[in-house]
């Protein structure tokens, strides 16, 4: 290892994976996933990590984690843990202590993905974001619905962090109207996020089920996309949830101006691929009226790496060793 012993992590309502990197390597390594339930914090959990690994007293700690990073500190949505910079700089001491949105860090990380790391969906070739100027953006279907974008200008680059998941739904078919209008009457209001993640295609389910005036029976995520060969109800879910992908991406590529790629992130399409290049998610992506032919000169990219958090965790980590 180098004399700089950088501490990165990836912190959901779950699971909290830690690795280790330094400014010498690509990447990272001696990557482990912590149970947060078992810990009382973020501190006694990168502890343990640091005496599984055996791992010298870090230099910096870099932490993205799913939550609002605000003020230096992040009060994590699904979990007991408050995370704080001046914390884990005293417990640890550190040079630097860095929390990041987890989106930000997905944000990040793009520039650092190989052509390996990406499946292309449609027609347009991956931006080279080696170049001093681009707009990019990023949406990933999960527990929920996140989006981030980054901007370089004159080599600067910037993280644009949002909640765009949280906008509200706007329909584009009868159907699309129809489903809207039942998860109007069981939410109030129907946000992206309630269509477009793995709950998203459990109130597709119901949604459908309920216009076909068909038996309630509630399964989940998994379960439909199991089904959807046997079951006419899942299959019309997962074409449904496909479809509307599309529009949310091609929505926020305008809202943006990331007309340099999308990049799909978020466990629930890189599970299913061949799904998504069969479904209508490219053609309700260029479907923009009078901007159809912007949308199409867009790229659409699927991203295959595993921990794009614990990636642009790296890149930040690195960032600041240059003023150790």
């Amino acid at each position: 290892m180098s004399e700089t012993s950088l501490l990165i992590g990836d912190i959901g309502g779950t699971n909290a994976r830690f690795a280790l990197t330094n400014h010498d390597m690509e990447g990272y390594h001696e990557e482990r996933i912590l149970k947060c339930a078992d810990y009382e914090s973020s501190e006694s959990a990168i502890s343990a990590f640091l005496e599984m690994t055996k791992a010298p007293a870090p230099t910096v700690i870099c932490l993205a984690a799913a939550g609002p990073a605000k003020e230096g500190e992040v009060d994590l949505t699904n979990n007991h843990w408050l995370l704080r910079e001046s914390s884990l700089k005293k417990k640890f001491d550190v040079a630097h202590a860095r929390l990041l949105n987890d989106f930000e860090a997905i944000a990040y990380s793009l520039p650092t993905l190989t052509a390996s790391d990406l499946i292309t969906v449609g027609l347009k070739s991956a931006h080279d974001l080696s170049s001093p100027n681009f707009n990019v953006g990023a949406i990933g279907p999960g527990t929920g619905l996140g989006a981030a974008g980054l901007i370089r200008r004159d080599g600067y680059t910037m993280p644009i962090i949002t909640e765009a998941g949280h906008v509200g739904f706007a329909p584009e078919t009868a159907l699309q109207t129809a489903v809207w209008e039942v998860l109007r009457h069981r939410f109030g209001r129907v946000s992206d996020e309630r269509l477009i993640s793995g709950k998203g295609v459990e109130n597709i389910y119901f949604a459908l089920a309920e216009i076909y005036d068909e038996p309630s029976v509630h399964l989940e995520a998994a379960e439909i996309f199991e089904q959807m060969n046997d079951n006419a109800i899942a299959t019309e879910s997962i074409n449904l949830f496909f479809e509307i992908l599309g529009q949310v991406a091609g929505n926020f590529a305008l809202a943006h101006g990331a007309y340099d790629g999308i990049y799909i992130a978020g466990g629930i399409v890189q599970r299913y691929p061949l799904l998504l290049h069969q479904s209508s998610f490219r053609a309700s992506f260029e479907n923009k009226g009078r901007h159809r032919h912007i949308m199409e000169q867009i790229p659409t990219l699927l991203v295959q790496h595993p921990q794009l958090g614990l990636l642009g965790a790296s890149v930040i980590a690195k960032s600041l060793t240059r003023s150790i």
